[in-house]
């Protein structure tokens, strides 16, 4: 499963915004690999520094008013009894963004193969039911083809909030992963013996 923890800072100067950024991203980063374990991956997956401005009515210049400098890091788990204590300690170490909670498989091969096969077995019996409907039956499959199979990951959408140590951690239910092929056949049919 994957999560993304951020940190936002502001500051009138750039260079301001950026240092405190890093020090609150070297502090969240600390807390999150002591929290996540030595499996846990962490990949940086957004960075920015903005001007923000003050707009004015009637068309006046905007003012600039500071900058922003935001970087997002990518947590990688293994253990979904981590996730919750994960979020409350990049939170409790400074993150004041938590973007989604994404679930995903492990091993996708495994469960590749099982979708496609069930697909094959369903496109296979469908094309038989066309083609008895029809008063014709399959001959033989004249091509195969698949698309990949999809896993739609289950996202849970949260919203960051600092915590006290003594709080329950986050609570977070992974629900279910849906993996999908798709497989098209082209038959040959000919016409069913009465």
């Amino acid at each position: 499963m994957q999560i993304d923890v951020g940190v936002t800072t502001r500051a009138t100067h750039s260079q301001d915004a950026a240092a405190e950024n890093a020090r609150q991203v070297e502090a969240m980063l600390a807390t999150v690999r002591k929290a996540a374990g030595p499996g846990a991956v962490l990949k940086t997956i957004s960075y920015s520094l903005n001007p923000t401005y003050q707009y004015h009515p009637k068309g006046e210049e905007p003012t600039l008013t500071g900058y922003n400098a935001v970087n997002v890091v990518q947590v990688t788990l293994d253990e979904l009894a981590k996730i919750g204590v994960v979020i409350d300690s990049a939170t409790q170490a400074g993150a004041n963004q938590v973007q989604g909670i994404q679930f995903t498989l492990r091993d996708t091969e495994g469960v590749r193969a099982e979708a496609l096969r069930e697909a094959a077995t369903k496109a296979r019996a469908e094309a038989e039911v066309l083609a008895s409907a029809l008063g014709l039956k399959v001959v033989r499959i004249l091509t195969v083809e698949e698309s990949s199979p999809r896993v739609v990951p289950v996202r849970a959408f949260m919203a960051g909030a600092v915590r006290t140590a003594a709080a329950p951690a986050t609570p977070v239910e992974s629900g279910t992963l849906d993996v999908t092929a798709d497989v098209v056949l082209t038959v040959e049919v000919s016409p069913a013996a009465h």
